[in-house]
This record gives C-alpha cells, structure tokens and sequence, in this order.
C-alpha cells in the first residue's frame, strides 16, 4: 500500500508516519512545505526505513503541482494533517484558518476523488465541541466551536460528509484532543544525538512542551492563562493524549476503512482530565525542578472543560491505549526537550 501524508514532516505526521512504517509494510510519501514541518524528522524516517519514505514538497495551495504529483502516482489512502492549529491565533487572524484549513481541505479533498483516491483521514479537533454543557463529550454531541480553528475543522469535516455522499470516497474523521510527548522507541543514543522524534516547534504554544522548555530553562517562566475557570482549581482542563497512542489511532482508523469500508467520526483521548495546574505541578514532581507559572488573564476561544469520550474508538476499531499515564506524557516531552537543547 501507498500513503500520502499531507503535513507529514510535522510532530504528528511524523511520528504516524513512523508507527505504519513500523508495522506494515507501507510506502510513504511525506507532502510538505516545511513552514512549521522540519525536513530532519523526514530524514529521520528515511534512514530508519530505507527505500520506503519519500518527501515531497509542496504547499496545498499549489494545486496544479499536487493534482500532477497524484496523477502521477497510485496512493491507497490521504491522511490529511497540514492545517494550522494555535487557537488563540485563530481569533485573531480568522482569515488564515478559513483559507489554510477548509479551503486547503477542499482543494485536497477534490484532487483525491478527481485522482480516485478513495480513502482519507482527516486530523480534526476536540475544538469543535466547544464548550460543551457535559464532559466527557461523545461523537455524538452536538457541535458548537467558539473559535476559528474549531470551526475551520468542523466545516472541513462537513465537506467530507458531502463528498462520501456523492462520491466512491470513504473517511475517518480523527477528533484529537491534547496531544504531547515523544516516540517512545527512541533509543538512548537517538535522543543523546536528538535525531529520535518529538516535538519540535519554532514558537511553542502547547502548555506541557512549554512547561518542559521551563523545566530544562529555555523560558524563565510559563502562564496560567486564567484561574477562574469553574472548575476545582479554576483552571482549564484537558484530556492529553500521548503522541504514539495517537498515532496507532491512525492506523487503526485505517484498518477499519480497509475493513468496514465505512465512514466515522471517532474521539481520540483518555476519557481523563487534568487542569493546567496539574500539568504543572506533574512536570515540576517528574523533572525535580521548580520553574515559575505565573496566573495571566483567560485568552480567547478557550472552553473551560475538554475531555474525550472515547468508549466508540474503543469498540469500533483495535485501538488501545498503552501511554496513558500523565508522568510518563510529561517525562518524555522533557527528556526529548533536554537532549535536543544539549545537541544545539
């Protein structure tokens, strides 16, 4: 089989990128235009699986170039990550997410039934629940996101609706919650020369990647956007999700396209949440180091409760949860912090 993985050199690409690669014999084509993608995660990937990755690169707003790249090639399957994803951004540049995530979503989605590929998997988002009146939500419950990205997210998952109805065309929309660590098959000497994955990012803004940059002094301090939320410690909380239980939800939502031939919508979390302050304090107890977090106001787009009702994924496909365990997230997204600042 041929996969072409829009966004792939990215944190979440590249690490499901790794997972298929581990465990089947899959060919792969990483589609990137390296703005928040590194092209060392593909290089990563193609020194570990020789002859079996390859990079492309291309914005989604190149059409003719991508629609000529698949006509040129069978690909079995689109796993659809290149989005842009910072919340708080999406408030104030609503524009870029409308155009970056559903127009680009439509555009792709077109290629494909165009191309006759009949299989996508969609990266969506826990943002377009919301601020839902009761946690944890389910696929089912009603949609209402209060930011851009969200919203961005959920019309692109419309148009996919749409298109299977129309179409020979099947999809997995994949709803992410909080995301974060790194690969736990990184060897000893991988992370000792930070050539493993993990999460790379120019400008930071998921709150344990930056509680880790805290705790190994890259910042000198982090903020606690709003501590009075209703909830028991007035800050938000979230379900995270380590980034390889993530990644075998990819794959499992491909075996399940390949077998059902049916589309669905599945939550991808732990049916668990922690405040922000938790976080924390989890990262602090787990790298022995204190860092100061300082209460700054609420920001905008931000519901107060997210947390993953995951009971669907669970039944419906093989998927199982092997990281859940909150020290475990935060230990690795230190180590992989700590031995990247020590190669630069």
């Amino acid at each position: 089989m041929k996969l072409l993985l829009s966004g792939g050199c990215g944190y979440i690409g590249s690490h499901t990128a790794y997972e298929f690669l581990k465990n089947t014999q899959a060919q792969i084509v990483l589609l990137d235009n390296l703005s928040t993608g590194f092209k060392e995660t593909f290089e990563y990937l193609q020194k570990k699986f020789p002859s079996r990755v390859s990079f492309f690169k291309a914005s989604l707003e190149e059409v003719e170039k991508i629609d000529a790249f698949l006509a040129s090639n069978h690909f079995d399957c689109v796993i659809h990550f290149a989005a842009s994803i910072i919340v708080s951004e999406s408030v104030a540049n609503p524009l870029k997410y409308y155009l970056n995530n559903t127009v680009n979503t439509t555009n792709l989605i077109n290629l494909c039934v165009k191309n006759k590929i009949k299989n996508f998997i969609f990266s969506s988002t826990a943002a377009v629940y919301g601020e839902p009146p009761i946690n944890p939500v389910t696929e089912s419950t009603q949609t209402s996101p209060i930011n851009p990205y969200g919203s961005s997210k959920l019309m692109s998952e419309w148009v996919l609706r749409d298109t299977a109805l129309a179409h020979d065309f099947k999809y997995i929309a994949l709803r992410y919650f909080n995301i974060a660590g790194s690969n736990v098959d990184n060897t000893a000497e991988e992370l000792a020369k930070a050539e493993g994955l993990g999460q790379r990012s120019l400008n930071a803004t998921h709150l344990i990647k930056v509680a880790s940059e805290c705790a190994i002094g890259v910042r000198e301090s982090m903020g606690i956007y709003g501590d009075d939320y209703p909830t028991a410690d007035g800050t938000c909380i979230r379900d995270y999700l380590h980034i390889n239980d993530l990644a075998r939800a990819h794959l499992s939502a491909y075996e399940y396209l390949l077998k059902e031939q049916k589309c669905n919508i599945f939550n991808v979390g732990y049916n668990k949440g922690y405040s922000v302050k938790e976080v924390v304090e989890t990262m602090k107890k787990v790298t022995g180091i204190d860092f100061e977090a300082k209460i700054s106001p609420r920001r905008e787009g931000d519901p107060a409760i997210l947390i993953a009702g995951n009971e669907k994924l669970l039944q419906h496909t093989s998927w199982k949860p092997l990281y859940n365990n909150l020290e475990l997230i935060c230990k690795s997204s230190y180590e992989w912090e700590k031995n990247l600042r020590n190669k630069a």
